[in-house]
């Protein structure tokens, strides 16, 4: 499992997170826990396999807003207690 960080400039309000999560949902096949925040310029979410960066560029461009960098990190779930 990956975790997904991708910095856009644009967002200003809560519809623009709505906007941003909705096009993640779209270009992601199986995304879980997208979430964005305007007031961060962020957006992250889960995915079982690596993500295609220049298709979520292209998809996040389109919309109006501006993509400015992507992270991608392999993701273990945290376990209850530690364990």
């Amino acid at each position: 499992m990956y975790k997904t960080t991708v910095k856009i400039d644009g967002m200003a309000c809560s519809m623009c997170e709505a906007h941003i999560n909705d096009t993640i949902r779209k270009t992601v096949p199986g995304a879980k826990k997208v979430s964005a925040s305007h007031t961060k310029k962020e957006a992250s979410f889960l995915s079982e396999e690596n993500v295609d960066i220049e298709g979520l560029r292209r998809a996040i461009d389109q919309t109006g807003y501006t993509f400015v960098s992507a992270e991608s990190v392999p993701y273990e779930k945290k376990r209850l207690f530690g364990r």
